[in-house]
């Protein structure tokens, strides 16, 4: 276990104990924990046994609850109508990977638009002759509140 691992104890009475700080939790604490960056570790206080996944699991049921939505009901219908025969493989095997790849790509999408942004603001500082090559992008750039010809219009007076 990880230094970063928040370690808890799950009693009968359905009650988790945080063992770092010595206090009941609920499972709301526990989620933001994890919205935090902490893992979780969690065992059942009778039998030590691991009851990560039923507790992880069920933070992810409340929040569907709350939301009134998770997944479509036919995903959900096939899950629990061939549930470890098929797609145990598949969640275990690649929608954590395809997770991580979606909110890979889409850091880099949101990088790649704050750079066009500061293009767009600083472009007209840009030298005349540099700017030939960009007159294909000018309608795009002059959208920007700081830059298009306005701008460049205000330079030669």
């Amino acid at each position: 276990m990880d230094q970063k691992d928040l370690i808890l104890k799950k009693y009968t009475n359905r009650r988790l104990y945080d063992t770092e700080k010595s206090i009941y939790v609920t499972l709301d604490y526990v989620t933001d924990a994890i919205r935090r960056g902490r893992r979780i570790h969690v065992t059942d206080a009778k039998t030590g046994e691991d009851v990560t996944p039923a507790i992880l699991t069920q933070i992810v049921l409340e929040e569907a609850r709350k939301k009134k939505f998770l997944l479509p009901p036919p995903l959900l219908y096939l899950i629990i109508q061939y549930g470890e025969n098929v797609l145990t493989d598949f969640f275990e095997k690649y929608l954590e990977q395809t997770i991580r790849n979606y909110l890979l790509f889409r850091n880099m999408a949101d990088d790649q638009f704050k750079k066009w942004l500061d293009f767009g603001e600083n472009y007209t500082k840009i030298n005349p002759q540099e700017m030939a090559g960009l007159a294909p992008f000018k309608s795009l750039l002059d959208l920007f509140p700081n830059s298009g010809s306005k701008n460049q219009k205000e330079d030669k007076s």
